[in-house]
């Protein structure tokens, strides 16, 4: 009686085992349940991008129920160093992330790509065509080509992907026996990037990457921009900085011309905070380097008020102020820059600022300070000579007539014409006195004179 049930015991607890076995092989096949955060990845990549994507990832990886992040990926490109921040981000993530291509993938988003662990695309996506290009759109130099073959070859060793190929979609010089020639730059389809193993899988959905990955039962959870973080965005793009830069620089120098806090200062002032409140709430722009864009502006008054004329204070107002402008578009870190071939972007935006600056103040000085509008805006009436006004008595009579130096014109003196004693400025050399001289200008109602034997 006791070793029957002993034996009913045993096949008992045979039972239970063989029932959680089952039990866990349907789990697994049913698949991991938890939460899975979406990503979306579309538009320019920019450094406000950069800071949604942290944040989108880091919440994941504090999420103890997330099992996996999805890029959902649609880019034409954007910012090299905005994709190279989000690629460091992405190969540092404790959690796995797979990018979902539904579209395009190309330029910066084909480096943010080869940072995840899956690539998977939909039928007619495309990833590839990653040649760095500059400010003005042309090929950017070799020394930035280099640069984004060593980086996209890095990306793709890390996460297992083929160099070789990662290197193609960059530099057309590059030849794949079997993918793609010399002299072609490389861009793959959604079928190709299967067959080289560039991607795992062809899908149309979200939920069929979940179902590749063993998400299925795991609940999507969409990361949405924050309405700051889209007004971020919009105010930091290249575009829009510049037009921003030109609103300050252009309001400063309309501003200058009829001192007083004007509409054009308010111009400036409004362009100012456009400029650097994003720019700021991103960690780009720093306190010293807003400063440094002050004083900028501060040299540059005194040049014009205190100390008149285009000298030290002027050259060196200039320079802070468009090097105040530069290193708040930079990611530094106090004067340690990234290298030359990492600032592109930022350089071109800085010169065809300048460039159209100049041009929209020559347009608006050649045509549009003549239009009827402009003029109700500002004073244009003539207070020249020929319109009545003057601020000196006019000594045009004096204009070629002799006379006699009646002291020494070390530059300045006395001399006699006619009957009149007239106070004179020499044209530059030293006249004894009792020369003969001649009055050859009498401009602003200084009378100047030289020596008539040198006339």
């Amino acid at each position: 009686m006791i070793k029957g049930t002993v034996i009913s015991r045993i096949w008992m607890a045979v039972l239970v085992v063989a029932a959680l076995i089952a039990g866990w092989s349907q789990a697994a096949a049913a698949g991991e349940s938890g939460t899975v955060y979406v990503i979306r990845v579309d538009g320019m990549i920019d450094n406000g991008l950069n800071m949604y994507i942290d944040r989108g990832v880091s919440a994941a990886e504090a999420d103890d129920q997330a099992v996996g992040v999805i890029l959902h990926m649609d880019t034409f490109g954007g910012l090299v160093d905005a994709a190279d921040e989000i690629r460091k981000r992405l190969l540092a993530s404790d959690i796995p992330v797979v990018t979902f291509i539904d579209a395009n993938a190309a330029s910066a988003g084909a480096l943010i790509s080869f940072a995840t662990d899956h690539i998977f695309m939909v039928p007619g996506g495309s990833i590839g065509a990653a040649t760095v290009v500059d400010g003005a759109g042309e090929r950017a130099d070799e020394k930035m080509q280099s640069y984004m073959r060593g980086l996209m070859r890095s990306t793709a060793e890390a996460k297992g992907y083929d160099p070789g190929i990662a290197e193609a979609m960059v530099d057309e010089r590059i030849a794949i026996d079997g993918i793609i020639a010399e002299g072609e730059l490389l861009t793959l389809s959604a079928s190709e990037a299967l067959d080289l193993d560039v991607s795992t899988a062809t899908v149309r959905s979200l939920g069929e990457v979940a179902a590749e990955m063993g998400w299925e039962q795991a609940d999507l959870f969409n990361i949405d921009e924050r309405w700051e973080e889209s007004i971020i965005r919009f105010f930091a793009s290249p575009v829009l900085q510049s037009l921003l830069m030109l609103m300050m620089l252009g309001g400063l120098y309309f501003e200058l011309q009829s001192p007083g806090v004007g509409f054009a200062g308010a111009i400036a002032g409004l362009g100012a905070i456009l400029f650097f409140l994003p720019l700021y709430i991103m960690g780009l722009a720093q306190i010293w380097e807003i400063l440094i864009v002050i004083v900028g502006v501060g040299l540059i008054l005194v040049e014009l008020f205190v100390l008149p004329g285009f000298g030290i204070a002027g050259i060196a107002g200039g320079i802070l102020l468009l090097f105040g402008l530069f290193a708040s578009l930079v990611g530094n870190v106090g004067f340690d820059f990234p290298a030359l071939e990492q600032m592109r972007t930022e350089l071109w935006t800085i010169l065809l600022t300048m460039v159209f600056g100049i041009a929209l103040i020559a347009s608006t000085i050649r045509y549009v300070m003549k239009t009827p509008l402009f003029g109700r805006l500002v004073l244009t009436r003539s207070t020249d000579k020929e319109s009545g006004y003057t601020s000196y008595s006019s000594r045009d009579d004096l204009l070629g007539k002799e006379g006699i130096a009646l002291t020494t014109l070390r530059l300045s003196g006395t001399v006699k014409i006619g009957d009149r004693r007239v106070d004179v400025v020499s044209d530059g050399e030293y006249i004894a006195k009792g020369s003969r001289v001649k009055v050859i200008s009498t401009e602003a109602g200084q009378v100047i004179v030289t020596r008539l034997e040198d006339y």
